[in-house]
């Protein structure tokens, strides 16, 4: 019987060595400072931006999606020659223990096919898609095209 909670204290001071500090429930990958800013023009796309933290092991954003959104494509935005380009974005690495950032004048996610009923002051729901891994999905508060970003907190 002794032998048997010895063994059992020894499983008890294994597990809690593993992952000091962290929840068993808390995401290996979480978002920070989603928001999402409309279009100055109804129709045309919106644009989204984040930071993702991996906490735990490497991963691969391979898109975002939105049940307010048709469409989410992720950009990157460069000046050149003296104009801001934007061009497609391959789908970037999350290194463990790293920042993803995507902000204004830099990578971003597009938003095409905006729900008409969100409005600034609302919220949409962002699902962020990882490969390896489960979807991470936040809610980012919405802002018109001439307002200023909002302040955001981490999810």
């Amino acid at each position: 019987m002794r032998g048997w909670k010895i063994g059992l204290l020894g499983l008890g001071l294994a597990l809690a060595a593993c992952q000091p500090g962290e929840k068993a429930d808390e995401a290996a990958v979480s978002v920070n400072n989603a928001w999402v800013r409309l279009p100055a023009v109804p129709g045309r796309p919106g644009a989204a931006y984040f930071t993702l933290r991996s906490k735990r092991g490497s991963y691969t954003l391979q898109g975002i999606s939105s049940p307010q959104i048709q469409r989410i494509e992720l950009h990157d935005s460069k000046m050149a020659d003296g104009m801001m380009r934007m061009t497609p974005l391959a789908p970037p690495k999350l290194e463990q223990g790293a920042e993803l950032e995507f902000a204004p004048e830099g990578r971003h996610a597009m938003l095409f096919g905006i729900d008409p009923s969100v409005k600034a002051g609302g919220m949409i729901r962002l699902e962020f898609k990882l490969v390896p891994g489960d979807p991470v999905t936040t809610e980012a508060p919405v802002v018109a095209a001439s307002d200023a970003a909002p302040r955001v907190h981490e999810h």
